[in-house]
């Protein structure tokens, strides 16, 4: 009896030791490796949060439209339509610029924390099973459509839509830093990445957060409504492009000499404020977004490879000598030293790619601001009315449905092309430093696996027989065929050139492939740097035109000097000016000019001292008169004027 039942204990237990690796208990929990990040389960849904943002911001729109047919009904104001706001008035010059750009920032990482989410859309998950797939297209419209009102509450100029903008931006705000508060971690590409791609968002609604609050004081101790153009930078523009030109005397001191060529070579290649030039809000937008692209995809490239790479190196042990000499690889009979060697190996490999990935955001931020500058001076040849050699000139300077089209893309054409020229340069440079760092550097600080060395020590024949032939070449040029005659230089000697040319014809040959192969790997280099730099084209000058990103920037440059030129800008604040009421003045000086008197003729005195102290009439004057000029002789205003009509008199009535 106990015998069989010490068996029957036996066998039973021994079904219980294997019943767990068979059968897993109702009760135990699921083991994750050691490194996992566990899921976050916050204490809200977050379809929660994002159904009452989009309940909210649904609202606002809504009484913003109220708002903006209220104002209209009044008198003088039009006809009472209700219409949405306009999000961004984008070729208004007057407006303030670090609203849309806060917004278009908080816009585009929102779009960035979209693509790795399983959730696209958070509020369909409380009605519908989570689908990333199809709703992920959907997604792009409706972060767009969610962050509307936020911008379209700058755009009313009213108290109520500061207002609506400060409960708005503190909501948006809340939610988020809620979010981030209780569920810091996500296991998605790295676990913090969710909290580090999210700091460009929670940058933008903070401000916002603070904004529209600071005008909703300020409304209240400032009169509110329109006031008018603010023409400024247009005034300061027409100021110093009809100021007397006059000629710098250059000093001969070596010092100031070369403090000035440095100072006119950084001007032109970096680009720095100057007064009487205002940068348009879409050159602004795209600057913001590039730079907020370079931290995304960068902050991507950083925690989607490095994390990886320093995990394998820690879990490197003794097996990776029976691995590698699988391969035929072997680094030493020691098992240990093979450990420490892939371990450095590795740590190279890091520092490699986080090298490339530091020059690669430091050359586009580089290309960024040079474009700047680029983007100014080409701006302002075409105020002037130049022609800048952008490839075939437009027919006509008006708008046209194409350069319509370009200009509504250029900003998220230029923020793809920052995105896509980071990773070319990413994937460039690391394997450019790798190669360097392997076949250079780690084998002569340890002393072994020489194989560039080795491959240059067995073909020291071909490349000493190019640098020969290069070599003679350019020595019988200078020497032998060329000669100076009268301090002219003539060709000389040309039977022993003609000999010289047939003989080294194959050594030309292979001079050519190297050559060849070095100018394949500057030009993928140089287009690899500037593919984010659209007002330059990756293609030659004849084929520039099919260039979509060049192209795109032509058709850019022209909508924005047809729509918003500065001298059209500043006629009518002088029209605007001249019909507001003035205050009363005192009665001007006898010198001062007199209502009948011809004010274009002050503009021939400028060294007239009666004309300087004319007053403010005589300024005014010549400000007139010199607008009237810039607007006739500029060709690039050609877009602004009315043909005439036919059969018209000089008072306006028909013929």
């Amino acid at each position: 009896m106990s015998s069989q039942a010490v068996g029957n204990q036996s066998s039973s237990g021994t079904a219980d030791d294997y019943s767990w690796y068979i059968d897993e208990a109702p009760g135990a929990e699921e083991l994750q490796p050691e490194g996992a990040v566990p899921s976050c389960h916050p204490s809200v849904p977050p379809g929660l949060p994002h159904a009452c943002l989009a309940s909210l911001s649904i609202l606002v729109l809504l009484l913003l439209a109220m708002l903006g047919r209220h104002r209209r009904l009044q008198p003088g104001c039009g006809h009472g339509r209700l219409g949405l706001p306009s999000p961004v008035d984008f070729l208004a010059g007057d407006r303030p610029r670090t609203v849309p750009a806060a917004v278009f920032m908080v816009l585009f990482s929102s779009l960035c924390l979209l693509l790795p989410d399983k959730d696209p859309l958070p509020f369909l998950s409380l009605a519908l099973p989570p689908s990333p797939g199809p709703w992920k297209m959907l997604g792009l419209l409706y972060y767009a459509a969610l962050y509307y009102p936020l911008a379209a509450c700058a755009t009313a100029g009213h108290r109520a839509a500061h207002l609506l903008g400060s409960a708005l931006s503190w909501a948006h705000l809340g939610v988020q830093v809620w979010q981030r508060a209780e569920c810091p971690q996500a296991p998605q590409i790295y676990k913090y990445y969710s909290l580090l791609a999210s700091l460009p968002l929670l940058l933008g609604l903070g401000f916002l957060s603070l904004w529209y609050p600071a005008q909703l004081v300020r409304s209240f101790s400032h009169r509110t409504g329109f006031e008018g153009l603010r023409s400024g930078d247009s005034e300061e523009y027409l100021r110093t492009l009809l100021r007397r030109k006059t000629l710098e005397r250059s000093s001969h001191s070596p010092k100031h000499g070369f403090l000035s060529r440095a100072w006119a070579c950084l001007r032109h290649c970096v680009y720095t404020p100057q007064r009487g030039f205002r940068l348009p809000l879409k050159l602004v937008l795209s600057a913001t977004l590039t730079g907020t692209a370079i931290y995304q995809v960068a902050l991507l490239l950083l925690v989607g490879v490095v994390p990886t790479i320093q995990k394998v190196r820690a879990g490197v042990t003794t097996d990776v000598s029976y691995l590698l000499a699988g391969f035929g690889i072997v680094l030493s009979e020691d098992r240990q030293e093979v450990v420490e060697l892939v371990k450095h190996y590795l740590w190279a490999l890091e520092v490699c790619y986080i090298s490339a990935l530091v020059l690669s955001c430091s050359l586009t931020v580089l290309v960024l601001v040079r474009s700047l500058a680029a983007h100014r001076a080409n701006l302002r040849a075409l105020h002037r009315g130049a022609a800048l050699d952008l490839g075939s000139a437009p027919q006509s300077p008006h708008p046209s449905r194409q350069a319509i089209f370009c200009w509504m893309s250029f900003s998220a054409y230029q923020t793809a092309f920052t995105c896509l020229g980071l990773l070319v340069q990413q994937i460039i440079f690391f394997l450019g430093t790798t190669a360097l760092a392997f076949l250079v550097f780690v084998p002569v600080l340890h002393g072994r696996n020489l194989l560039l060395l080795r491959f240059l020590e067995s073909s020291w024949p071909f490349w000493l027989t190019l640098a020969l032939a290069v070599t003679l070449q350019n020595v019988a040029a200078h020497w032998v065929f060329l000669e100076t005659h009268h301090g002219r230089p003539e060709l000389t000697n040309r039977h022993a050139l003609y000999a010289a040319t047939f003989l080294l014809f194959p050594a030309n040959v292979l001079v050519g492939a190297v050559v060849a192969a070095w100018r394949v790997f500057l030009s993928a280099l140089y287009n690899a740097v500037h593919l984010g730099q659209a007002d330059l084209s990756l293609l030659p000058p004849r084929a520039a035109t099919f260039d979509p990103g060049y192209h795109t920037y032509r058709n850019f440059l022209k909508l924005e000097v047809s729509q918003s030129h500065p001298a059209v800008t500043a006629f009518c604040t002088l029209l605007l000016r001249a019909r507001s009421p003035r205050p009363w003045t005192p009665p001007a000086p006898q010198d001062s000019l007199r209502p009948g008197e011809e004010e274009g003729m002050q503009l021939l005195q400028t060294k007239d001292p009666i004309a300087k102290g004319a007053g403010p009439r005589a300024s005014c004057g010549r400000a007139r008169w010199g607008l009237a000029y810039t607007l006739l002789h500029n060709p690039a205003l050609q877009a602004f004027r009315k043909t005439a009509r036919p059969g018209a008199q000089a008072n306006g009535t028909q013929a």
